[in-house]
């Protein structure tokens, strides 16, 4: 089995690297993209700050077995050196982004925070070739990339999976605010309970296996797929 070591010397502190990277100020586009949110309000299923809480968390269930669950399993491989598992992995999420929206969100944060991250002294070179050969030709998709940033902080994983969790809900209240639209104070009871929740959540992506990770939801795609033809809005996705 190939194994790739962290020589890498981070003078940044573990707690402001996870905090740094679960930033909805990290320059990778997250706020360009609301993940069907928009759509679901243009549709009438999104209306206020609950049913956007309802929503959101049905998606944050979808993130915990999807991509969450991936980012668990890519930061141990990354750290044990693990190819096998990486390459499998890698191939994973390139065959489960359900729609034009989804594959191109997942390929453009993922080649901007590979861009971010060859700026900073957390990957080793030989990690970064690794992370680009894993592609296969493609770009590589944004679990990927972030697992291996993750790997290099000496945090426990289920850490890194919540702080990771809490900046895609609060990506995703940004959105609602613009989409529904929601006032600061309704945005903030539907981060509350999505706060709440994301424990449960990373508890279990942590618990599911390689072979019970998935991304099935058929009206989440439908909504994807009606989003590329909207004629109002203001979101990617």
């Amino acid at each position: 089995m190939a194994r790739v070591v962290d020589t890498t010397t981070d003078p940044v502190p573990p707690l402001l690297r996870l905090v740094w990277l679960a930033s909805p100020a990290l320059p990778i586009g997250a706020f360009s993209y609301s993940e069907g949110l928009e759509a679901a309000v243009e549709h009438g299923h999104v209306h206020d700050d609950a049913s956007a809480g309802a929503w959101l968390s049905q998606q944050l269930r979808l993130l915990a077995r999807g991509d969450l669950a991936a980012i668990a399993e890519g930061i141990v491989a990354w750290r044990a050196g693990d190819e096998p598992a990486l390459r499998a992995l890698a191939r994973w999420l390139r065959t489960t982004r359900d729609g034009a929206e989804a594959r191109l969100q997942s390929e453009q944060m993922g080649q901007s925070l590979l861009v971010w991250l060859r700026g900073q002294p957390m990957a080793t070179a030989a990690q970064l070739a690794l992370l680009v050969d894993c592609g296969e030709g493609r770009p590589a998709h944004h679990a990927f990339v972030m697992a291996l940033a993750l790997s290099t902080i000496d945090v426990p994983v289920d850490q890194a999976l919540h702080a990771q969790a809490f900046g895609w809900a609060e990506n995703q209240v940004q959105a609602a605010l613009k989409a529904v639209p929601l006032g600061q104070t309704a945005g903030q009871r539907v981060l509350a309970r999505l706060a709440a929740e994301i424990p449960a959540a990373v508890a279990e992506a942590v618990a599911t296996p390689p072979a019970r990770r998935q991304l099935f939801a058929p009206m989440l795609s439908i909504l994807a797929a009606r989003h590329e033809t909207q004629y109002s809005r203001l979101f990617r996705s």
